[in-house]
Parts: structure tokens; C-alpha cells; sequence
């Protein structure tokens, strides 16, 4: 049985890592004009699946461990770290002659983007809250 309690843990770190998002967007389009400025994005979504993965105890983990043959190895380092969320330039896009790499038609399609999965979470939020409220609604009714 999925505990709703940590399913909106998880729609609640969604939310907030949209909201980065949006916030890196309107710094991208801020600088728009800015001389050398790159444009940054944030990558949340591998932290999210795998804290998904451990609240819903389920191991997908098909990753070849490294063998560690002696005590005093450093441990392997993973890139992006899933449990964090990493800030990272946008590449693949030209560079105009002042070096920004702020692309106006990406920025907007991204912000528009980020706006859907923020309203589909909004709702999700809030559909949860309404399953709460009948619930002790109706848990107050048989009292």
C-alpha cells in the first residue's frame, strides 16, 4: 500500500524542483542580453525517481558496481549524484558574438514546459488535500 503521506513528499519535492527551474529560466531570460552569461538549467528529476524508488522500496538498480579490492580505495563517485539535484550549463547551443548562450525560443518553450508539470502538480496537491478532507469528513461522521 502506497503511504500518501510519502507520495506528497514526492509531489512536494517535484513542485519545488519545478520551481528552480522556473526561477534558472527567468535568470536565462533576464540575461538575456548579459555579455558571456551561459545559460544554466537544474537536473532534479534523477534525485526524484530515486528517492521514488527508495519510498516505494523498489530496486531498479542496474547499475555494475565498481570492486573495491582494498580498504583504502576511494568509493566510486557517481555523476549526477541521485541523490542531488545538479545545476549545470545548458550546452548545444551556439554562442552568439558576445558569447551569451541564451537562446529566447528555448528559454520560452522550457518556461512553458515547466509551467505544465507545475499546474499538473498544483493539482495533483491539491486533489490529494480533498481525498484527506472527505476522509476525516467521513471518519467524523461515524465517530
Amino acid at each position: 500500500m502506497i503511504d500518501p503521506f510519502k507520495s506528497k513528499e514526492l509531489v512536494t519535492s517535484a513542485l519545488a524542483g519545478r520551481n528552480l527551474r522556473n526561477q534558472m529560466i527567468n535568470a536565462n531570460l533576464a540575461n538575456v542580453d548579459t555579455p558571456f552569461y551561459k545559460a544554466r538549467d537544474i537536473e532534479f528529476e534523477t534525485a526524484l525517481v530515486h528517492r521514488a524508488n527508495e519510498i516505494f522500496k523498489k530496486n531498479d538498480d542496474k547499475e555494475l558496481k565498481l570492486a573495491v579490492t582494498e580498504k583504502g580505495h576511494q568509493e566510486p563517485w557517481k555523476f549526477p549524484d541521485p541523490n542531488k539535484s545538479t545545476i549545470y550549463l545548458r550546452d548545444g547551443h551556439l554562442a552568439r558574438n558576445d558569447g551569451n548562450t541564451v537562446d529566447l525560443d528555448v528559454e520560452t518553450t522550457e518556461m512553458s514546459k515547466n509551467t505544465v508539470m507545475i499546474t499538473a502538480l498544483d493539482g495533483v496537491l491539491r486533489k490529494q488535500s480533498n481525498i484527506f478532507s472527505s476522509i476525516l469528513d467521513a471518519s467524523s461522521k461515524l465517530s
